[in-house]
């Protein structure tokens, strides 16, 4: 298997791109990231889409995203794993450079949920749940979290308050990324004055959708042009592992089991503890998905990641820093695109690049992406190189 750097970053401020279109979104991702890596021509791109087909009535984005890009007649690949789309995107684009049949590839993943609004788009977003036995019955996204916070809330006996901490960690350090949507603190007041979405998951536990594109360039590191003068990225550990798509399926709701699975195996190929992580850049897209994703991954017993929320641990400066550039929470939740956004966002940290949200000398981080509610997790592992 050959060494796999990330040598390109591109990316896009979150927000609701009225007035641009999905191919454009992509491309102007793409092209950023091209040019970081010093003009590096690929010879495939991996698009992580979750929407395209339904909300932007646009499906063979291979094609099209290609063309659009300036790269017309290479290879390009759609993959679609829900909110990890684009995370699933990167890993294919690992596999194919990591493998030699690909010696430069791109990724983006890309979201534009603006081309519809209200009901319509509630619809779109919960078909990553399973329709016959939850969508057709009513059950949303929301729903399935809010199912998941009140049983944790139950059985762990945590007080309702402490679920904030972990939008209020993610709002903090948006404060420093220029590309989020909210870039303000929020206080534990305005967490708990929040309204109400599903009882009891309040409105500062969602991440609110948004359109957005986030891209890298991969190769070998023997192919890095000379003009690259940045700090590149290892790309050191990569998994997939799946649950259940039904909540109801599951022996244990509270048990992210595919997060414990992915974590390991990508930790095992990298050769690291999870605990050896400089960060880590877990999936809030709900809050109560961080708990859970913590304990899964080994940094907290069952029933105990939120009182790892009522110290300085998971802050900036803390012993694991996550939500470093502000999450889906606060960054916003571009959906397929919040994979690539993480990882982006993890590259810059490792190259010293993230300004005001750079976390001191970082030279590891666990990156992870959930599908749904851990149905589909996809985990990387990437180290500072030299």
């Amino acid at each position: 298997m050959n060494e796999v750097v990330i040598v390109g970053l591109g990316q896009i401020p979150v927000a609701e791109h009225w007035d641009v279109s999905l191919r454009s979104l992509a491309a102007r991702a793409v092209i950023v990231a091209r040019k970081d890596a010093g003009g590096l021509m690929p010879q495939a791109m991996y698009i992580g889409n979750f929407l395209g087909s339904t909300v932007s009535h646009q499906a063979n984005l291979g094609a099209l995203l290609t063309e659009q890009s300036g790269l017309r007649g290479i290879e390009g690949t759609t993959v679609e794993a829900a909110g990890a789309s684009g995370a699933a995107a990167f890993r294919l684009g690992y596999l194919a450079v990591a493998s030699g049949f690909v010696d430069v590839a791109a990724v983006v993943g890309v979201e534009k949920v603006t081309d519809v609004v209200g009901p319509e788009l509630e619809l779109a977003v919960a078909e990553s749940t399973d329709y016959d036995y939850e969508l057709a019955q009513g059950l949303t996204p929301a729903g399935q979290a809010a199912f998941l916070m009140q049983r944790y809330l139950h059985e762990s006996g945590a007080p309702r308050e402490a679920l904030g901490a972990f939008p209020m960690i993610a709002h903090a350090n948006a404060a420093g990324n220029p590309n989020a949507m909210y870039r303000k603190p929020i206080s534990q007041k305005t967490y708990d004055n929040a309204a109400m979405v599903a009882d009891p998951l309040n409105l500062m536990d969602v991440g609110p959708y948004a359109d957005g594109a986030a891209a890298v360039i991969l190769t070998r590191a023997d192919l890095v042009p000379a003009e690259v003068k940045h700090r590149l990225v290892r790309v050191t550990g990569s998994a997939v592992a799946i649950d259940t798509l039904a909540l109801h399926d599951r022996s244990d709701l509270l048990a992210f089991e595919a997060v414990r699975h992915s974590t390991e195996q990508a930790c095992r190929d990298a050769g690291i503890l999870p605990t050896d992580a400089d960060l880590f850049e877990v999936c809030d897209s709900y809050s109560i998905f961080v708990p859970l994703a913590l304990e899964a991954a080994g940094f907290a017993n069952r029933l105990e990641g939120w009182k790892l929320g009522q110290d300085d641990t998971l802050k900036a400066g803390g012993k694991l820093p996550i939500l470093t550039m502000g999450g889906q929470k606060a960054r916003g939740y571009p959906l397929a695109a919040s994979g690539m956004y993480q990882i982006v966002e993890a590259a810059l940290q490792l190259r010293g690049e993230a300004g005001a949200a750079q976390v001191p000398n970082a030279k590891r981080a666990l990156v992870q992406s959930l599908g749904g509610p851990a149905s589909t997790v996809v985990t990387h592992v990437l180290e500072r190189w030299g």
